[in-house]
């Protein structure tokens, strides 16, 4: 029984979609300085939440000392908003009161 079409396939219409899609919108982490949060602690939180190498977090440790506040780093928002969220509890368990914001980038 060779009809030339497949069973399961009569009168259906192949439509090819071609879909869009958008890069995510982008967020940056920020922290903000303060004059009781150890600059040892702001570079532990680099290394361990941000994986920074010991010279870069030192860097953006100073960087944020020095101006008030620093990017650590750009994520889409779920993944700026996770790290941001370690960040706090990370500091709220050693009773520092280091702020951590989320921005669009």
């Amino acid at each position: 029984m060779s009809d030339g079409m497949e069973p399961g396939n009569a009168g259906e219409v192949k439509e090819h979609v071609e879909e869009k899609v958008a890069e995510p919108e982008m967020f940056q982490v920020v922290l903000h300085n303060d004059d009781y949060t150890t600059t040892e602690f702001v570079v532990e939180v680099l290394m361990g939440v941000f994986h920074r190498t010991i010279v870069d977090a030192t860097r953006i440790m100073l960087n944020v000392h020095r101006k008030g506040h620093g990017v650590v780093g750009t994520y889409t928002y779920d993944i700026a908003s996770t790290k941001a969220n370690t960040v706090r509890d990370m500091a709220r368990r050693r009773e520092f009161p280091l702020r951590c914001t989320v921005e669009p980038a």
